[in-house]
């Protein structure tokens, strides 16, 4: 029993990181053999857009977003910018007012980054929406890179890719820019088989009349306003030619407040939108959403301190097997290059070779501290942004 236990975790920790990207791989290959590569419209007739920011506190940023936004590449009578600075009590409100072709939306009150999202919204009079975070820039064609999908009327959703400024990350989060290049490559071919699983807030969008409010108490708002449209059976494209480039956390501090935070709002995702686990009612979907997000947000954490635990035990035990030796030795030292890293961080010692073994476990430690931080009902929705380095 505990050799089988072992194994099974083992199975679906490899399936989960590793595994479910090397099917994908397989799957596209076929499909392209039989079908070919996805067409991709050419941007004529673009749809009339909306382009939304929520801004708190972003005096540092927001001069610099306002400019990359007024210099992207549209039809200028079919694009309008909505910037919320709701709750800000810096600089922000008065820079933002200071530009008159921008419609400033602003509250003194602070509710949250749902509630300024929803005020915003009501506004909307454009067929298509694109959300964007305060502190990231796009490419000056993103979009229309993102609006041409928009031609194909069962695309419900387009999200852009998250690129991290590797020569502005801390050393601290430098494994972040690597994560993030591997999710760019499964969410490519997950858009191809069939959708993306959700979207990230530093660039998405959404057809207007598809949105659907989320609770004011959602920790990750994007993700369930993006999910809910392919719920409907729209799907949700993924186009990495339309990016939003941000820099690092400023420490390892500010990266793990982080990434609890996305870890409470992806339990409470997978509560919220426990219909997808219904493998009968959307297959294709559910597969996706169970292999690329559900598994990485409830067990997998914890199955690697089972797998660990396990592995020392059938050593232990006596058990000759050259394997499992192997194994357990490989793990001491993934986890030791990740203490590595840790120790480093500390000191401001600046090798890198040690972050992304830090970084791949500081992720899933904060998944752990995410999901009891979400059963203790101590994780809120109002907005907490983390400090960028600049």
């Amino acid at each position: 029993m505990i050799n089988t236990t072992f194994w099974i975790s083992l199975f679906v920790v490899f399936y989960a990181f590793a595994g479910y990207g090397l099917a994908l791989f397989g799957i596209i290959k076929i499909k392209r053999a039989f079908f070919g590569k996805p067409v991709i419209p050419d941007g004529d007739g673009l749809p009339t857009c909306t382009l939304i920011v929520a801004a708190y506190n972003e005096e540092a940023f927001i001069a610099e977003k306002i400019k990359n936004s007024l210099e992207l590449v549209y039809p200028a009578k079919k694009l309008k910018y909505i910037f919320v600075t709701d709750g800000s009590t810096d600089n922000t409100v008065k820079i933002v007012s200071g530009y008159p072709q921008i419609t400033h939306l602003h509250k003194d009150a602070r509710m949250g980054k749902m509630a300024a999202v929803h005020r915003a919204i009501e506004t909307v009079d454009t067929e298509v929406i694109v959300f964007t975070d305060a502190n990231t820039f796009l490419n000056k064609e993103a979009l229309v890179n993102i609006c041409r999908h928009y031609a194909y009327q069962k695309v419900g959703a387009v999200a852009g890719e998250k690129r991290v400024n590797i020569s502005a990350t801390s050393d601290a989060t430098a494994g972040e820019g690597f994560y993030w290049k591997y999710e760019s490559k499964l969410k490519t071919w997950d858009s191809e088989l069939h959708s993306v699983v959700g979207a990230a807030g530093e660039l998405f969008s959404i057809r207007t009349n598809l949105y659907e409010p989320v609770p004011s108490n959602a920790i990750i708002d994007d993700f369930m306003i993006s999910m809910l449209i392919a719920e409907k059976g729209y799907k949700i494209v993924y186009e990495p030619e339309a990016f939003a480039m941000e820099t690092g956390s400023e420490n390892i501090k500010e990266e793990l407040k982080r990434k609890v935070r996305i870890a409470a709002g992806g339990i409470q995702s997978v509560i919220w939108l426990k219909s997808l686990l219904n493998p009968f009612k959307m297959p294709l979907l559910s597969f996706q959403y169970i292999s690329h997000r559900v598994l990485r947000w409830t067990i997998v954490p914890f199955l690697m301190l089972v797998i660990l635990f396990l592995n020392i035990l059938i050593v232990a035990q006596g058990n000759s097997n050259a394997l499992y030796q192997a194994l357990l030795i490989a793990q001491i030292a993934f986890y030791g290059f990740s203490l590595m890293g840790w120790l480093m961080t500390t000191r401001q010692i600046k090798l890198k070779v040690f972050f992304i073994p830090y970084y791949f476990s500081m992720m899933n430690y904060a998944v752990i501290l995410g999901i009891f931080r979400y059963a203790k009902g101590k994780q809120s929705a109002v907005w907490e942004k983390s400090k960028r380095k600049q």
